[in-house]
């Protein structure tokens, strides 16, 4: 069976997976496969997990919160702020769930801080006009 090679970077390291005979990712359009000999293409991963098999091996799965993926000359490459690989569902989905959650609350928190920004901005302003 033909394989090829995963590369995924993000902001701290790259790895490098060779011999892939299978890859699942989603992007906006839905699921999708890729196999060695695939013609070129590129498309945006959405948030959540993609999946990866060597051979006949159990299916090793990818967590990312978003990527951009490029596939040519059998060389698949991810690019994402984080990623996390392993064979544990369980612990890979549960991963994402907690990063999911945590980057729900620091979006609550900037939308926090930027009312208040807009708030002093607008007193600011009405101060400014009076005078």
């Amino acid at each position: 069976m033909k394989s090829f090679r995963i590369t995924i970077c993000d902001a701290t390291r790259c790895e490098r997976i060779d011999g892939v005979t299978s890859f699942v990712g989603e992007d906006a359009s839905g699921q999708f496969g890729v196999m060695a000999g695939r013609r070129p293409f590129a498309t945006v991963l959405v948030y959540g997990l993609a999946r990866l098999r060597c051979g006949d091996a159990p299916w090793r799965y990818v967590a990312l919160p978003e990527a951009t993926l490029h596939f040519a000359d059998d060389i698949l490459s991810l690019a994402t702020r984080r990623y996390l690989v392993g064979d544990d569902y369980g612990r890979i989905r549960d991963a994402l769930e907690r990063d999911l959650r945590r980057e729900e609350q620091q979006i609550a928190h900037l939308k926090g801080n930027l009312a208040r920004l807009e708030e002093a901005m607008l007193r600011r302003l009405m101060t400014v006009e009076r005078a």
